[in-house]
């Protein structure tokens, strides 16, 4: 019999499998290190040295997450995710920001853009690997309640959402 940790490991580690996390940063030994710190999830990675190249590989491959560096040359992380966010059809992609700006406004404008967290840079590999590994856990359960929803909706259209409160028939 599996021990209580082992099965929690293989949960987590199968949840991942079919998991897409785009790295962006125009620093190429930033994008290295991610890169290393998040080899061994069974999640495919891509990169994308700006901006302007992380939409063109969202356009392409719609990833889970984004790992998404603040300042870069062409199109500023805020853009980009401004972006992300402001499309139906991406809005749900989770967004980390990566970043060394310490500034309260920094983090206004990174929370108006729509950003999902944050991590500060130097980054931890322990840190990072917590919040990927718990915002794909998110993005899955989203997911799957949207696709609960959509069945229920098809299997009883003419139904409201009861209001709270009220016994479903």
């Amino acid at each position: 019999m599996p021990t209580p940790t082992t099965t929690a490991q293989t949960f987590e580690t199968d949840d991942l499998a079919d998991s897409t996390i785009l790295l962006v940063d125009d620093n190429l030994q930033n994008l290295e290190l991610m890169q290393a710190y998040l080899e061994d999830l069974p999640c495919q990675l891509l990169t994308a040295i700006d901006g302007t190249e992380a939409v063109a590989a969202i356009d392409s491959h719609t990833p889970d997450l984004v790992l998404l560096d603040v300042m870069m040359p062409r199109m500023s992380g805020f853009e980009v995710c401004q972006k992300i966010k402001s499309n139906p059809q991406t809005r749900d992609i989770v967004v980390i920001m990566v970043t060394a700006l310490q500034e309260v406004g920094d983090f206004e404008r990174a929370v108006e853009c729509g950003t999902d967290d944050f991590i500060t840079k130097p980054v931890n590999k322990l840190e990072l690997l917590t919040r990927v590994k718990s915002l794909l856990g998110v993005r899955r359960l989203k997911r799957q309640l949207d696709q609960v929803m959509a069945l229920r909706q098809h299997v009883r259209p003419d139904r409201e959402r009861p209001e709270a409160g009220q016994k479903l028939e």
